[in-house]
């Protein structure tokens, strides 16, 4: 789900990685609008708003969701260079922005409030590290899959959508059928897993709380640490495959 780049990744690995990242990604929308009252996976809303409150002259709140903004780029930028620094082929080394991202959703979940006294700071201090924990997300993701998945927002996945189900109309000979469905499944999988998180997390939120970001937490430390251990008992199959395979075929002739 997380190593392989390139050509040897399939459709497969890239199904995986969104349904477990866009489900954590809608987790992460969901919490962080009602606890917080802001978006916390994507930029788009933010610039807007940052424009309405320059011109109104609300100079104080148009410089926090200038820094939101900010910060969300600075998540996708740490990523880049983390992964660039450890080399894309290296073991294990996408997994860094991820632990990252686990540890930024236990800080919100633990509401360690002891850095800030004052609490909208407190509340906009966090919402600001969920927009830098998407942007890590969202560059990960990107660079793994070489651009086809997105997961922290869902704009682009209904205009792929939709222009993947004009193409599937107008495939009458069916010579483009097999790409187009894996496509077309592959964002349905992106918005079904997105939509999932949002309404999930809305139904917790109740009676959770912050708490409720201990989910995607988990979500993300169980696909992480399945990919890590799927990849090392291949691999010990192989090993052994390799060094008793033959010996005990010749032996059974």
């Amino acid at each position: 789900m997380l190593r392989h780049i390139g050509q040897k990744r399939t459709n497969a690995h890239n199904v995986w990685l969104a349904c477990v990242l866009s489900l954590t990604a809608g987790f992460v929308n969901g919490a962080g609008f009602l606890s917080f009252v802001v978006f916390t996976t994507n930029v788009t809303g933010h610039v807007a708003t940052f424009a309405e409150k320059l011109a109104a002259g609300d100079f104080h709140t148009a410089f926090i969701i200038g820094l939101w903004m900010l910060l969300f780029l600075m998540g996708a930028f740490t990523s880049s260079i983390i992964i660039n620094m450890i080399g894309a082929n290296q073991r294990f080394a996408y997994t860094i922005p991820i632990i990252l991202e686990i540890i930024i959703l236990l800080i919100v979940a633990n509401n360690l409030d002891w850095w800030l006294k004052m609490p909208v700071q407190n509340l906009r201090f966090k919402a600001g590290s969920l927009l830098f924990a998407m942007g890590l997300q969202n560059a990960m993701v990107s660079m793994i899959s070489g651009s086809v998945v997105r997961t922290t927002h869902l704009t682009g996945m209904f205009t792929d959508l939709g222009i993947e189900l004009a193409g599937k109309i107008y495939d009458i000979k069916g010579a483009k059928s097999a790409a187009l469905n894996s496509r077309i499944l592959l964002r349905l999988i992106i918005i079904i897993s997105f939509f999932t998180g949002c309404i999930v997390s809305a139904l917790l939120y109740k009676s959770l709380k912050l708490q409720v970001f201990y989910i995607p937490a988990m979500l993300l430390a169980a696909g992480m640490l399945f990919d890590i251990f799927r990849i090392k008992t291949v691999r010990y199959y192989r090993k052994i495959k390799s060094k008793y395979g033959t010996p005990l075929s010749g032996h059974a002739e």
